[in-house]
């Protein structure tokens, strides 16, 4: 069984750790917010008291932190890597996971970017999405881990191929998610039965299964318990842009879904489930 140490104990990051822990590994914690490490401390993980030499011991760093800056920071403070393997499984730019794997080799460390479609449900399941990132010897040498986590995980490419894919299936949440609102919208401002309407989608070529995941949500209002929320989204489909604007792709349509993103700024949505989008297509008056 792997020594592992685990940064970022978030809704996903803590559902990673539970799994790890029930599977047998060895985890040793960390969160900014020392409390949200509580539930794995009680399962049987140790708490990293110190970043400085916190992985010392350890042949696996997971980061699943906020972001690149967030990453890049925390991970500089572990220092000497002593060739541990760095595995971020949070959503990055592409450009900062390149930098970080330049940062963890200058730490004497391996990196391998190996971020994942699913959040806690599917993380406690071990049936994750894993889009790695990195060389063939790098994976390879995660694969027990990361077959801990995913029934299936691949390998993308070098560095950047696994985060570009994991934005680009972000992308498809926002738009899916975006033209769904609309669709029911449009069909209950004419009088049409929500229930009708779905027995025509469901059986078509543009139906997708991610329909009916939010379908009871959107129609109640009701976005609570999230395991990915409206701001996450914001951010991952900021990052597509960014990532499609210096690839040259003309991603202009997608710019009016992160505009009204961007008005939930701030506001109590942000903390909810994404699909609380729905709120931002209602009819202005």
């Amino acid at each position: 069984m792997a020594r592992i140490a685990l940064l970022g104990t978030g809704l996903l990051g803590g559902a990673i750790g539970r799994r790890l822990l029930e599977q047998g590994h060895s985890l040793k914690v960390w969160n900014r917010t020392p409390e949200k490490c509580q539930p794995l401390l009680e399962a049987g993980g140790q708490a990293i008291s110190s970043l400085s030499n916190g992985a010392a011991d350890c042949d696996t760093v997971i980061s699943v932190l906020r972001d690149g800056p967030a990453s890049a920071e925390v991970l500089q403070e572990l220092g000497h890597l002593q060739g541990s393997c760095v595995m971020g499984m949070g959503t990055l730019a592409i450009a900062e996971s390149r930098a970080l794997e330049q940062q963890i080799s200058q730490q004497n460390g391996h990196y391998l970017e190996a971020p994942v479609l699913g959040s806690r449900p599917e993380a406690l399941k071990g049936s994750l999405l894993v889009m790695a990132g990195g060389s063939a010897e790098v994976f390879e040498s995660q694969r027990p881990i990361l077959e801990t986590l995913s029934a299936e995980p691949r390998l993308m490419g070098p560095v950047g191929s696994g985060m570009a894919s994991k934005l680009a299936l972000n992308q498809l949440i926002a738009s899916l998610t975006h033209g769904f609102s609309l669709a029911l919208r449009l069909v209950q401002a004419q009088g049409v039965s929500t229930g009708e309407f779905m027995e025509v989608l469901r059986p078509s070529a543009v139906y997708a299964p991610t329909y009916d995941k939010k379908l009871q949500r959107m129609l109640d209002q009701h976005y609570d318990n999230p395991n990915f929320s409206t701001a996450l989204l914001r951010k991952d489909l900021g990052l597509f842009l960014q990532a499609s604007q210096q690839a040259g792709l003309n991603a202009s349509g997608l710019q009016g879904i992160l505009e009204l993103l961007q008005q939930a700024q701030g506001d109590a949505i942000d903390g909810l489930d994404y699909c609380a989008l729905h709120e931002l297509t209602q009819a202005q008056h």
